[in-house]
């Protein structure tokens, strides 16, 4: 509670501060675990009637920061949700129901897509200058299949100046998290330099009550019906240094450094036919670095290293049947990659272009887990014991062309030919990548994209190493012989005056792998592993339809229809090959309670039908989210009370009846209720001497 009363104060504080002295003008506003979820959150909402979204070379760059200004976002990872077509499903983003690729100003970071989610959460929204959608990226970006790219504000260099905001935010859901950040933007003629801290810090309740019955290869039958309560606690700091120095016009020196230190504690308890009781403790850290160099004459070059160390340890008692379970597991995971590439492009005559380039990266993976004989310390014997040193090697070259045919019709084509080398496989692929945009007027677009990707599991996936979960009745098994995926997508996108996005696309992604559980017919086991399926295919349409009521009522539709089909011709010993259609149906609404003073009342919901993913089934879901916005001292500072999930009904609860295996997992769902403040400074011109007394970065 101490915390509670802590962060009242500071806000209660802070206005009364605020409201005692004049502010100056802005133009800114601000703005685990679970089988299978599929999980949708809002699109664009459209204000005003300029062009929120124009077209050119095969890109769709969007005013972001006018999409969200009514919104209560705060962060970038939330503002690229509000994009049309994007949605977040198992923790991650997508574009028209394929992943995507984000970056920040167009540099593509060796980070896993959960360690830049973690990034794009600490900056603020306010940074956002615009975004860059491609559905299909040239090979130029470095980048396959879908791609945002976040231009964030760089100054205009006119005179120093220094920019900045600190926030505050409090979240209760079941047990209380709270967010510190704080971030400044030095801007000057020559040098510009962003710093950015955070720190999150609170308590996680999740509860899991498993109904299953467990069919052995003899025919006997086991009711293994349990009740999992996991509790956790957890502290984060994460921290972002950029620095660009301009020597001349397009010449550019360019450097940053992201770093993320995570301490976690858990205490699982399961009753039931299992009794176990499970501690667990875990630190994680990562350094990213990264410096790029860009010449005026077209040339660009860069390196990057990474560095990520997570160390774990789990005490666990057990009791299933005749069963028993007593260790302490020691595992770790050390990761350094590092990568370097050389690109050129060049500008011809009658609006040709060309440009070409190589990429080459090189991952070390050190990972070991052991397991001890808990009260001797004695190490215990068994094929469970692992320790290895992995390294993975990829080589890119790619070369493309574009062309502008006057001012309606612009074309982009490229080929990357790449070499994926590990202990395991030792592949060539061909990536080719097509975008042709048509503008028939103005306001009006077509775009038809043809992609290609190539898709790698996690590190930890790939390990022949067995962990324990839930108690000991579920194991993670790790797949040695895991193989890349290969995926192929066509997409084509019609935007209409400016503001109705109307999309269709086909994908097909040959050694598709997703995690999967089985209950093993040898003993009373659920197996949790990644595996390669035969294929996987999706066929999807997609409109979004902003309108307006006066200035009173801004609101968005989003309509999903998706068909989707799975294959697995050698899925342990039960095939499937399945199919299925669901559908989605988003509404955004922002309600102008009052102008002076300026209240916002926003009022999103999301509904999903029944989907199916392997052999699971997805029984439909949804959501309703309220916040009430509160914008004041000359739009620098803003508060946010808002209620997500209010009926409980956002968590999706996988179940497999499919052949042998039965099983449903009822996952917690709690409300979420949560107040934030943040606020802006900035205009800072250093001629002018003006004070500026609080410091912040993302």
């Amino acid at each position: 509670m101490r915390r509670i009363y802590l962060l009242l104060f500071f806000i209660i504080l802070a206005l009364m501060q605020l409201f005692g002295q004049e502010m100056p003008q802005s133009n800114d506003t601000i703005n685990s675990y679970i089988d299978s979820i599929y999980r949708e959150l809002p699109e664009v909402m459209i204000s005003g009637e300029r062009p929120l979204v124009k077209a050119t070379q095969g890109k769709l760059v969007y005013d972001l920061p006018r999409l969200i200004k009514d919104l209560p976002v705060d962060n970038v990872y939330d503002a690229v949700k509000e994009l049309p077509g994007v949605a977040e499903i198992n923790g991650g983003i997508t574009l028209a129901g394929q992943s995507v690729t984000v970056v920040i100003d167009g540099k593509v970071t060796n980070m896993t897509p959960d360690q830049l989610n973690a990034l794009l959460k600490t900056i603020p929204a306010s940074r956002i200058e615009n975004a860059e959608v491609m559905y299909s990226a040239p090979a130029r970006y470095q980048v396959r299949g879908a791609m945002i790219n976040i231009c964030l504000k760089q100054g205009d260099g006119s005179a120093p100046s220094l920019q900045g905001e600190v926030f505050s935010e409090y979240n209760q859901q079941y047990y209380a998290n709270l967010t510190e950040r704080t971030s400044l933007l030095y801007s000057g003629n020559k040098l510009s330099a962003d710093f950015l801290y955070s720190y999150g810090h609170g308590r996680g309740y999740f509860l899991t009550d498993k109904e299953a019955m467990h069919t052995l290869e003899d025919g006997s039958k086991y009711q293994m019906n349990t009740n999992e309560v996991s509790k956790s606690r957890h502290n984060t700091h994460s921290f972002r240094l950029g620095v660009d120095y301009n020597f001349t016009k397009d010449h550019q020196l360019s450097i940053v450094y992201n770093g993320n230190i995570t301490n976690g504690h858990n205490h699982g308890t399961v009753n039931g036919v299992q009794i176990s009781n499970t501690r667990k403790q875990s630190t994680s850290q990562l350094h990213n670095g990264r410096m790029d160099y860009r010449t005026p004459f077209g040339m660009k070059a860069g390196v990057e290293f990474t560095y990520y160390n997570s160390p774990s340890t789990q005490l666990l008692h057990s009791r299933l049947y005749d069963q028993q379970l007593d260790f302490l597991a020691k595992d770790g995971q050390r990761i350094n990659r590092w990568k370097a590439f050389l690109a050129k492009e060049h500008t011809l005559t009658k609006e040709w272009g060309i440009n070409y380039g190589i990429m080459y990266m090189n991952s070390i993976d050190n990972s070991f887990q052991y397991y001890y004989q808990p009260e001797s310390g004695k190490l215990l014997p068994g094929s469970n014991n692992m320790s290895s040193r992995h390294r993975e090697q990829t080589l890119n070259l790619y070369a493309g062309f574009n062309k502008n045919f006057g001012e309606s019709v612009s074309l982009d084509v490229s080929m990357a030919v790449e070499q994926y080398h590990n202990e395991v496989w030792n592949e060539w692929n061909i990536f080719p990548t097509l975008n042709l945009s048509y503008m028939p007027s103005a306001g009006n677009v077509w775009q038809l994209s043809l992609s290609s990707d190539k898709g790698y599991p996690e590190y930890w996936a790939t390990q022949d190493a067995i962990s324990y979960l839930g108690g000991g009745y579920s194991e993670i098994h790790g797949n040695p012989y895991l193989k890349p995926n290969v995926g192929y997508q066509t997409q084509l996108l019609y935007v209409l005056n400016n503001k109705y996005i109307f999309t269709a696309w086909f994908n097909h992604s040959n050694d598709y792998f997703v995690q999967t559980l089985y209950q093993s017919p040898e003993r009373l086991l659920e197996i949790y592993k990644y595996l390669n399926f035969d294929y996987k295919q999706q066929t999807g349409v997609q409109a979004v339809i902003p309108f307006k009521i006066k200035e009173w009522l801004n609101s968005r539709i989003t309509l999903i229809g998706v068909y989707d089909r799975e294959k697995d011709c050698d899925f342990w010993d039960i095939p499937f090959d399945r199919k299925v259609v669901f559908g989605m149906a988003f509404m955004n609404n922002t309600f102008m309670l009052s102008s002076k003073p300026n209240i916002k009342l926003i009022v999103n919901g999301m509904v999903r039908s029944k989907a199916t993913q392997g052999i699971y089934d997805l029984p439909a879901s949804g959501n309703v989210d309220i916040a009430l916005r509160y914008t004041f001292a000359k739009g620098k500072a803003l508060l946010t009370v808002r209620c997500n999930d209010i009926f409980e009904t956002s968590q999706v609860s996988p179940r497999i009846n499919f052949e042998t295996q039965n099983v449903i997992n009822n996952y917690s769902c709690f409300r979420q209720f949560g107040i934030s403040f943040s606020y802006k400074f900035g205009g800072y011109k250093e001629r002018q001497r003006e004070s500026v007394d609080t410091s912040r970065f993302k």
